[in-house]
């Protein structure tokens, strides 16, 4: 028995070098090829979708862009990959993928099962319920018995399930993978509400422009929905870039720092500002970035507040639990020192 439990000891040892080399995997494979493959939401306004001109939009597809600053040093060089929410971890998993960011919500049974891990949380959400306004529904306790549209393959489906369950309440699930057909099910009658984050429905209502009062979402929510940026297990040196990449947007905006001012900055006796700049100390050099890794992030992609604004306040939803923890919000950054 001892020696076994040695031969396991020695393993995991030896495992060790196997893991950080692996860490160094997906860096040195996105240097080599020059570009980040990341995963997003084809069709979702805020958070990934192509506008007009082809060019991606979205809260998502920022934390995307601010990655590819940490590890190329530019937030053009990614490549935006369509990823359904059946396919979605699979393409991870399986290296189609470099990162996923695709209105993801970051729950134990994903990372002890998925061999994901998350670095970061972008948008703290939860799940709510549309409805038509002339339904005369205002409150998710009078949707007893109601058929409801969902996707497939995500927490949703468990969170409605769960909140009927308590509340001794039945319903009927219409499931569909295509979103436009799901929407589509929800606009023809066939279903009697939409359910999914409540950031989401938001910006779907908005997408109706004159017509977003015909919709309304329900004020109940029904469950914590942290959604962000994952990268597979063991590549943790890359882990560390996504996850720092989002928290020096939210520095960034903790010091007053946004895309516009950055210049004004250089000679700021702060010294959270001088290194946060890159013009003391080696903290983008111990990880592998360059010193001014999180000032080219601010340059290239902008602050927190600047994403959220750019994505997000277009489409009528506010910052709330999303502000920073200096205002009342969740959103946190360690140092950077």
């Amino acid at each position: 028995m001892r020696k076994a439990i040695l031969a396991a000891g020695m393993a995991a040892l030896l495992s060790l070098p196997a893991l950080a080399q692996q860490a160094n995997d997906t860096v040195a494979a996105i240097r080599a090829r020059g570009t980040m493959t990341c995963g997003v939401t084809p069709n979702s306004a805020g958070f990934g979708y192509p506008d007009s001109r082809g060019e991606w939009q979205g809260i998502d597809v920022d934390a995307c862009r601010a990655i590819a600053v940490a590890v190329l040093g530019d937030a053009r060089k990614v490549r935006f990959v369509p990823a359904s929410t059946a396919q979605r971890f699979t393409m991870l998993q399986s290296g189609e993928i470099d990162v996923l960011a695709r209105v993801t919500t970051w729950s134990m049974s994903r990372e002890a099962s998925l061999g994901i891990a998350f670095a970061s949380i972008n948008v703290f959400d939860g799940q709510g319920f549309l409805v038509k306004t002339d339904s005369g529904i205002s409150s998710a306790r009078q949707l007893d018995g109601a058929t409801i549209c969902l996707l497939p393959g995500t927490t949703n489906e468990l969170n409605v399930a769960d909140y009927f369950r308590t509340h001794n309440m039945r319903f009927t699930p219409v499931v569909m993978d295509n979103i436009e057909e799901l929407r589509a099910a929800f606009l023809s009658g066939r279903c009697d509400t939409y359910s999914t984050d409540a950031s989401a429905l938001a910006a779907y209502r908005a997408s109706h422009g004159e017509n977003a009062s015909r919709f309304l979402v329900l004020p109940d929510i029904i469950s914590k929905e942290p959604l962000g940026v994952a990268v597979r297990k063991g590549d943790w040196r890359f882990f560390d870039m996504a996850r720092w990449a989002h928290f020096a947007m939210v520095t960034a905006e903790e010091l007053g720092i946004n895309s516009r001012n950055i210049d004004s900055f250089a000679d700021n006796p702060n010294p959270d500002v001088q290194r946060f700049l890159g013009r003391s100390g080696d903290l983008g050099k111990a990880m592998g970035m360059s010193n001014d890794w999180a000032a080219q992030i601010v340059r290239q992609v902008g602050n927190f507040a600047e994403v959220w604004d750019r994505n997000m306040t277009p489409l009528g939803i506010q910052r709330g639990v999303n502000a920073l923890w200096t205002k009342g919000g969740l959103q946190y950054a360690p140092p950077l020192r």
